[in-house]
């Protein structure tokens, strides 16, 4: 039973210690070694042209929650204490994030389950598909629904104190402080599995279409308006550029 203990307390300082740093480094060194050198699949791999009103509402539907979802674990984990709570209270925020994480996981499970839906049971698609991209959307699909688990158990923690833990772990972390794992030891299992899978979703995102979000067309939002002339001066809308005329033999 000692040796049991023994293992199971070094599992738990690698999962919770070491393997975020191994994940953050695969993440950032695999994607740039990617860019680097196999620019021609840094793409999504749109499959639009096939059954695309499902695609639609499955997309429109999965982006909506995800960025709701990120953008709030990246807030709520890495906003310090003292910051927040000049404004509102631990058991307030924690229950807005019961709230906010239930509507917006909803949303995303939604979508996703929609992608998944069409990627496995549309033969066309399940054929232009790779392995990989079928993996990743299970391995969402399963840390979505995790994600979703840990909502009746933060009920449970309403006086906000897992929450706090949870962001002292990833604060700690970000910020390569020791004893993180110490923050996360006790937690409740969806917890813990959540925050290892969330971070295995890092790791194989060099290898994957996940890729695509650093290619946000961010910049198109911002871009100058681009302005044609006809010949005799007057303008027109935006189209495209005649091709130019052969240069006269002489």
């Amino acid at each position: 039973m000692g040796a049991w203990n023994v293992f199971t307390d070094y599992l738990h300082d690698f999962l919770f210690g070491i393997y975020p740093y191994l994940c953050a480094g695969v993440f950032f060194v695999g994607s740039l070694i990617r860019f680097d050198r196999d620019q021609y699949t840094w793409r999504s791999g749109s499959s639009q042209m096939l059954r695309a009103r499902q695609l639609r509402w499955g997309s429109n539907l999965f982006h909506i929650g995800i960025l709701a979802i990120f953008f709030g674990h990246l807030f709520g984990l890495l906003t310090p204490k003292w910051i927040y709570e000049a404004f509102i209270t631990v058991q307030q925020k924690q229950m807005v994030a019961i709230v906010l994480g239930g509507v917006f996981g909803t949303i995303c499970f939604i979508g996703l389950t929609l992608l998944l839906h069409r990627r496995l049971y549309d033969p066309r698609i399940r054929r232009t598909s790779a392995g990989v991209d079928i993996a990743i959307l299970v391995l969402l699909w399963v840390q979505l629904c995790f994600g979703l688990i840990t909502l009746p158990f933060s009920l449970g923690h309403r006086d906000g104190s897992m929450m706090v833990q949870l962001s002292m772990w990833a604060q700690h972390i970000v910020t390569f402080q020791a004893g993180a794992a110490d923050f996360v030891r006790g937690a409740d299992w969806p917890f813990q599995l959540h925050i290892v899978m969330g971070m295995t979703l890092f790791l194989l995102t060099p290898f994957s279409r996940l890729v695509h979000i650093f290619s946000a067309p961010v910049w198109y939002l911002f871009r100058s308006w681009q302005i044609v002339r006809r010949r005799g001066g007057a303008t027109r809308r935006p189209g495209p550029v005649p091709p130019p005329r052969p240069a006269a033999a002489e």
